[in-house]
């Protein structure tokens, strides 16, 4: 009797082993088409729920902003050799439909898309929005476009930084 359980047993191991083989569950799958255009949110047509500062200390940084250089560059306007700091008005906007980023926060200036939190301020960000009831809303701060100007026979890039408190310590 023992004899036939494990002989049972080891037949329905063989089987199981067989079709997990045969199913193949290691098989990569096939990654999904890249869109003809980057993805970018659309700036919501509604009025900021708050104003944030930081007494003009602006210590946080936009990134991901390398592909909106030529826009930074337009925002900062004509500002000769010298570094720009071009005074804006900043649109925070919650990116719940990102495809790469589950808890993306995009910057906005005049208008134009300029960038995103770090994901880690952007952690931050949406606690404190959650603390302050309006999770999810749109805000606004002040904000610079800083940088252009020339070092050792070039240009520097442009950043944006934004006059809310500080997210990453």
């Amino acid at each position: 009797m023992e004899l036939a359980i494990s002989l049972l047993i080891i037949a329905v191991t063989g089987l199981v082993v067989y079709a997990i083989i045969k199913t193949n569950p290691a098989k990569p799958m096939p990654l999904p088409e890249r869109p003809a255009t980057p993805y970018e949110p659309k700036l919501p047509d509604v009025a900021p729920a708050l104003h944030w500062s930081d007494d003009g200390r602006f210590l946080v940084e936009v990134v991901n902003e390398s592909r909106y250089q030529a826009t930074l560059k337009a925002l900062a306007g004509d500002h000769g050799d010298q570094a720009a700091a071009t005074p804006y008005l900043a649109t925070l906007v919650p990116d719940d439909v990102n495809p790469y980023e589950s808890a993306a926060v995009a910057v906005f200036l005049n208008g134009r898309m300029t960038g995103y939190l770090s994901p880690k301020a952007s952690l931050t960000f949406r606690a404190l929005l959650k603390h302050k009831e309006i999770e999810g809303q749109v805000t606004s701060c002040d904000a610079q476009v800083r940088g252009g100007g020339v070092w050792q026979s070039g240009h520097l890039a442009y950043v944006v930084v934004l006059d809310i408190e500080q997210l990453e310590k």
